[in-house]
């Protein structure tokens, strides 16, 4: 499968998993969970040419996608990640404290969704 479509699918799956979560379906929030880390694995197995194809989503129209992708890249894009998360944690709501939470994680070094 192409990076591109790897990429897309991380979006499709972060996004599915978010509309799960608002109508309270947590089987199928945490199914989409478990395919957007599987598409996370695949481009992460193609190295730094993976994980650079997930930063387009840094200015994806959605914020969900926006977060996941950020709190994925943190070791690989430090700057770039923490500064969507920066941004995305001035808000108000879930997906919001998810980025107050991974940015917390880092600071206190048990963040550990891409170990180097």
């Amino acid at each position: 499968m192409k990076i591109e479509e790897l990429v897309e699918r991380f979006a499709r799956y972060v996004q599915a998993e978010t509309e799960a979560g608002w109508k309270g379906d947590s089987k199928a929030a945490n199914r989409h969970v478990d395919e957007y880390l599987a598409v996370f694995d695949e481009l992460r197995a193609r190295g730094d040419t993976g994980r650079d194809a997930l930063a387009v989503l840094f200015k994806h129209p959605r914020l969900d996608v926006r977060v996941a992708a950020a709190a994925f890249l943190l070791r690989h894009r430090t700057e770039e990640a923490k500064a969507v998360l920066e941004e995305a944690a001035k808000c108000k709501g879930l997906v919001p404290f998810e980025a107050q939470q991974a940015l917390k994680r880092w600071e206190e070094g048990t963040w550990a969704l891409d170990p180097a």
